[in-house]
């Protein structure tokens, strides 16, 4: 499941197995994502509270399944086949439209954003998503003025920032881990935006 040990579920005592039993999944499933940290708790600690907080929170305002498509597109761009299989799955729960989420991803797979059945300020935001993962020092304050001007408000534009530069980091725990998809449960996640404490995976 990874390139290095990692503790399974029925081994886990102490502080690891109080956070194990905080995101299972069904028949305690723990994602690997989450299990590639079981040798230090306090690492996973930081990522779900990172991911339930830039993800899965009420306060957020951009539409969580829109979300969800620049999870996948930053996935897809940094080449990381493990969150963008769990991400799209995730992606078509909340849009409840499947074929609409699979013209979106025919459109991320294509690097074609425009193609998607998305509106013009969301594609947008994919763009500056795009900017952000691959050249970040070319980001300038007019494409944050363009995101204003498309209609984001600021803390909008906050929330597109955290969630592209989450996936950076989620890509890249899986990536430099060698973290494989092997035993999970596609597209469940903490979704109870209503209690950022519960990271149960539903």
């Amino acid at each position: 499941m990874a390139w290095i040990r990692t503790v399974p579920f029925e081994e886990a005592t102490g502080k690891l197995k109080t956070l194990y039993e905080r995101v299972t999944g069904p028949g305690n499933n723990v994602d690997n994502i989450m299990m590639v940290h079981s040798l230090r708790p306090h690492s996973m600690e930081g990522h779900m509270a990172l991911y339930k907080n830039v993800l899965h929170h009420t306060g957020n305002k951009v539409p969580k399944w829109f979300l969800e498509v620049l999870g996948v597109w930053v996935s897809s761009l940094n080449d990381c086949a493990y969150c963008v299989e769990h991400h799209f799955a995730g992606l078509q729960r909340l849009l409840g439209d499947a074929e609409r989420g699979r013209a979106i991803r025919a459109a991320i797979e294509a690097r074609a954003p425009e193609a998607a059945p998305l509106e013009a300020a969301q594609v947008l935001a994919m763009g500056y998503a795009r900017m952000l993962t691959e050249e970040p020092a070319s980001v300038t304050a007019a494409d944050i003025g363009a995101l204003r001007d498309a209609g984001f408000d600021d803390g909008e534009i906050l929330e597109i920032n955290q969630v592209t530069a989450y996936f950076a980091y989620a890509n890249r725990t899986v990536l430099g881990l060698g973290c494989s998809a092997k035993g999970d449960v596609l597209g469940l996640s903490p979704n109870n935006s209503d209690d950022p404490g519960d990271w149960g995976h539903k």
